[in-house]
């Protein structure tokens, strides 16, 4: 075989440089010789272990050879399977999110990809720096990257549009970019944010855009040349390769329901909110721990606990039966050993009472979100909202998914909840990072997804994005 891409790669030298001075001629080479006696099958197998740039060269040869590098999709997907992004992830990129947002809904056939013409742009992206600034803790790292390269607790209230708004986001991203040791003019850079300022109300939405506004100023002012502001429901929804669905996003200090259709969260319908998150969680699992005279040094230990050891029951009465008695060695605190209290934090979710907080239960919210996309009738097909995708940190808790499922179908009349499926958070906690790299590395990025200081200043995309 080695001898054999040996005599091919010789071949695309001598025939590439025939081809150019042929060109003018109109000549044009249309056999290989003893190679267009090799099956195709091998033929195909050459161009895999050729490479992608060998195989672009190779399509200069000759007609047929051409034809089978620029017709074969198969060839190229099987390049674009060995990339750092999931297969299924590119097919979802490419074939829904590549026109940009507002997204295409058209339901007539689409139009064939040619997964070269994918495969060479996707390699001519130039990647960006991708910010998700969490509610809790803030991922940040390069999209070309397989994960986050750094993370820092997040210490800026997006929601909070008070001044100094300007100074505080400036030295945020400012931090950010000392961290990556990157320089701000390089690259675009996408940002993920929290869902806030959640209703749709006049006051509601001037908050959004104020937010909005002062995020481009800074980043502009800063020498970004192109900026996607996106919120993380939707990051997260496009993580799971839906761009309809209700993401149930566990922030820091609130979980917030969010209804999205074709990428646009639908404040008309009401995005509902719990007022439980993280934070809520391991405090409480905190008092579990102090009227069970486990002791411990820091709410840092707590947290660990709770990411370790704490799960959801599918039927917590059935679960106050079992053994549950796990331990787990916190650094620098040494064994812990929970019972009970590994289910009963992630239950305040759905009895919010034990917690000590009068609200609805998370089944309860969604329930009445569903109800409410339902009574909408936003679209022709009523199931765009049974997908539920989970997110944030809390979201993780092993268990979670299956018991909102259950409680769903228990809690809804058979029409609406027949279909109902409840994914969990496809990339754990940085599920909304890899929602943002996902867009990142789409073969019409930055074009078709950013805004540049130009058009910020003629105010000509900003209110697509969100």
């Amino acid at each position: 075989m080695a001898m054999l891409l040996r005599k091919v790669w010789g071949s695309v030298s001598t025939r590439s440089r025939l081809h150019l001075e042929n060109s003018s001629t109109g000549f044009e080479e249309s056999s290989l010789g003893d190679f267009d006696r090799i099956p195709v099958e091998i033929l195909m197998q050459i161009l895999q272990l050729a490479g992608p740039k060998t195989t672009a060269k190779m399509g200069m040869l000759c007609k047929s050879w051409r034809s089978l590098v620029s017709s074969d999709n198969t060839l190229w997907i099987f390049f674009l399977q060995n990339q750092l992004e999931p297969w299924d992830s590119v097919l979802f990129g490419e074939t829904k999110l590549a026109s940009g947002y507002p997204l295409e809904t058209f339901s007539g056939q689409m139009m064939p990809l040619s997964f070269m013409k994918v495969y060479n742009k996707r390699a001519e992206v130039p990647g960006s720096v991708i910010i998700d600034g969490g509610s809790g803790y803030c991922k940040f790292g390069w999209s070309k990257y397989d994960g986050p390269s750094g993370r820092s607790a997040t210490f800026l209230e997006f929601g909070n549009i008070e001044s100094p708004m300007y100074s505080r986001l400036r030295h945020f991203f400012a931090t950010i970019y000392s961290r990556m040791r990157v320089k701000t003019s390089f690259y675009p850079v996408v940002v993920s944010l929290p869902i806030c300022h959640y209703d749709d109300t006049e006051s509601a939405k001037a908050s959004r855009q104020q937010l909005k506004e002062a995020i481009y100023s800074v980043l502009f002012d800063m020498n970004v040349p192109s900026v996607c502001a996106i919120n993380q429901a939707t990051l997260a929804l496009y993580a799971a390769r839906k761009t309809s669905g209700i993401v149930v996003n566990v922030g820091f200090q609130v979980t917030s329901i969010v209804p999205i259709l074709h990428g646009k969260v639908m404040r008309k319908v009401g995005v509902e909110v719990v007022g439980l998150g993280a934070l809520k969680l391991t405090g409480y699992l905190r008092e579990l721990m102090q009227q069970n005279n486990i002791h411990f040094e820091s709410m840092y230990t707590v947290r660990t606990l709770k990411e370790n050891l704490c799960y959801v029951a599918e039927d917590y009465e059935a679960e106050l039966t079992k053994d549950t008695q796990a331990s787990y060695e916190a650094a620098g605190e040494g064994w812990f050993t929970l019972s009970k209290e590994r289910f009963q934090t992630g239950e305040i979710l759905f009895q919010p009472r034990m917690g000590g907080v009068r609200a609805m239960g998370l089944h309860e919210a969604v329930a009445l979100c569903m109800d409410h996309c339902h009574a909408a009738e936003l679209s022709y097909d009523d199931s765009w909202f049974k997908t539920v995708v989970l997110s944030g940190g809390s979201a993780c808790l092993p268990g979670l998914a299956e018991r909102l499922q259950k409680e769903l179908y228990g809690l809804l009349p058979s029409p609406l909840s027949n279909g109902i499926r409840v994914i969990p958070p496809p990339y754990g906690t940085d599920t909304a990072w890899f929602g943002a790299r996902l867009i990142s590395n789409l073969s019409t990025f930055p074009n078709h997804w950013c805004i540049t200081k130009k058009q910020f200043r003629q105010k000509s995309k900003l209110n697509l994005i969100w």
